[in-house]
């Protein structure tokens, strides 16, 4: 298996334990992952993983950025990902 799709495993995994952690975060009133975080780890390649966790726990949904950007984002990273896997 080539090295970007284990990385793009990964990296999904990643954000979604970050995403799920701060709903849980949240819940508990405990100190909180910056949105910045959550931003940048969806930047290098875990939107998806994001958009997912977003929507299983319903965190960060009436946030307008998060709401329209992340789904925006995971499509882009889907792409990014199928045109380099169809070069591969």
């Amino acid at each position: 298996m080539p090295i970007i799709f284990i990385y793009f495993t990964a990296i999904n995994f990643i954000s979604y334990i970050v995403m799920a952690g701060d709903k849980k975060k949240a819940r508990k009133k405990k100190y909180r992952t910056s949105e910045n975080t959550l931003w940048l780890l969806a930047l290098l390649g875990g939107a998806p993983g994001s958009f997912v966790a977003m929507r299983t726990h319903r965190h960060k949904t009436k946030h307008a950025a998060f709401k329209y950007g992340m789904p925006i984002l995971a499509v882009l990273d889907l792409f990014i990902l199928g045109m380099i896997g169809g070069v591969m």
